[in-house]
């Protein structure tokens, strides 16, 4: 299935929010990858499992131009990138490659309502925005406390977190940021900065080899026009978000974004458990 990018308005608040997901990532180190799938099934229609393909090459791409600005600033560590990032690439690409194609397309009825895998996929999703919103939203001042802590690495937590971000990422297409950043700083004791741009390396390369697994067997399907474009945009976002970092209070920005966050979520699950099937394509 492809996508016909027509400039009717919701493509161009689609377009707009395009820029929305790299700014976020630019400011804040996550959050703006939560809004990649609702942008690409509410704005642009495309179908949901194809949305948590582009999401990944899309968050993946913007990451990876987000972290060489982070590196060059010593605010990525690459042991821990390496430690949390390799069970989370395993299972990201396991996940995308074995797990997505097999679950059947009606999974089951549910008072009234037949689950399909695109609902459950749409609902998973909006369940784990409402839980990203309330990790942007709750004060972190215990997680700034643990980073003066000396350096003393959890191994086995951070494989197991690891992995179950990939595994997550590649069910719903999100880079994941809102879970590594505290998992990084309480389990790796990193500073807050350098785990927002350790946490973007992480999500680059676990999104960009998740998506490998799609395109081997989806390619055929991809509007690469549309991938191209939203990537562009977000690439763009990136970049303000990266100055205006310098310039803005990031913890009030990212309260405000919890809250924006939150919204999308109830709205998605509402929307979505209310009228099931509207946003299947």
């Amino acid at each position: 299935m492809t996508v016909c990018l027509t400039f009717d308005l919701l493509s161009i608040i689609g377009l707009f929010a395009s820029v929305l997901i790299g700014i976020s990532l630019g400011l804040i180190g996550g959050g703006g990858s939560i809004l990649t799938v609702p942008v690409l099934v509410y704005l642009f229609k495309v179908d949901i499992v194809l949305a948590t393909a582009y999401s990944l090459f899309i968050v993946g791409f913007s990451s990876l131009i987000g972290a060489i600005p982070k590196h060059k600033q010593g605010l990525v560590d690459l042991k821990t990138a390496l430690v949390f990032g390799v069970p989370s690439i395993i299972a990201v690409f396991i996940t995308r490659k074995v797990l997505v194609p097999s679950i059947p397309d009606t999974l089951f009825e549910l008072f009234g309502i037949t689950v399909t895998k695109a609902l459950a996929m749409m609902v998973l999703f909006a369940i784990l925005m409402v839980a990203a919103s309330i990790s942007m939203i709750r004060d972190k001042k215990e997680e700034a406390t643990e980073s003066q802590q000396p350096r003393v690495f959890n191994y086995p937590m951070i494989l197991l977190e690891g992995t179950v971000v990939g595994i997550l990422t590649g069910l719903v297409g999100a880079g994941g940021g809102f879970l590594i950043i505290p998992a990084l700083v309480m389990l790796s004791k990193l500073p807050m900065k350098q785990a927002v741009g350790t946490s973007l390396l992480i999500i680059a390369a676990k999104s960009l080899i998740g998506f490998s697994g799609d395109v081997m067997e989806n390619s055929s399907q991809m509007d690469w026009t549309l991938l191209s474009l939203v990537t562009i945009l977000a690439v763009v976002g990136i970049f303000i978000g990266n100055l205006l970092s310098k310039k803005v209070d990031g913890s009030s920005l990212k309260k405000g974004f919890g809250w924006f966050v939150l919204a999308m979520g109830i709205y998605i699950i509402t929307k979505e458990l209310m009228f099931p099937g509207a946003s299947s394509h």
